[in-house]
């Protein structure tokens, strides 16, 4: 029997393996920003976005630009929640901010699904970051980078953030 279950485990590996290489294990996204701005109003910013679309409102045209939930923030690390609107899957939110030497505002956003058995997730992780970034104006404020990759974003390239 202990065969069989080794040829089962191979087997499915064989087939979704492929799937995996594609990034992380777990649907997630980490994605480094950076701007010429104080920490102090980017973190604001960002909460800011996560309270104007804490309702269904957002979700009334399709998108998911809405029921997002702040948790906690003391400043230096704000978390929160995504609720994506039909299925209602949770998404936990971490965004950790970090002063430069050159006095600049390094962030470290992540998304992870709260779903234990997610691996594909068509770019949602990512787009729950990149959508509050964009909706607060972050990405018109100096010194703006964004920075990610599939390796670091389940399904990143294929993302498509006004539909996620």
């Amino acid at each position: 029997m202990v065969g069989c279950g080794v040829i089962t485990v191979i087997a499915t590996l064989a087939i979704i393996g492929p799937c995996l290489a594609l990034g992380p294990l777990h649907a997630q996204c980490t994605i480094k920003y950076i701007w010429q701005v104080d920490c102090a109003a980017v973190n604001s910013m960002i909460e800011a976005q996560m309270k104007r679309w804490n309702g269904p409102a957002g979700c009334a045209q399709g998108g998911e630009k809405c029921l997002y939930a702040v948790k906690t923030n003391d400043g230096n690390i704000l978390t929160g929640t995504h609720t994506t609107p039909i299925k209602k899957y949770v998404d936990d939110l971490k965004f950790t901010f970090e002063k430069t030497d050159t006095k600049a505002c390094a962030v470290t956003a992540y998304s992870r699904s709260e779903t234990w058995y997610a691996v594909l997730d068509s770019g949602t992780n990512y787009c729950n970051l990149h959508n509050l970034v964009i909706g607060a104006g972050l990405d018109k404020q100096p010194g703006y980078v964004e920075s990610t990759s599939n390796d670091q974003c389940t399904q990143f390239t294929s993302a498509n953030c006004n539909k996620y």
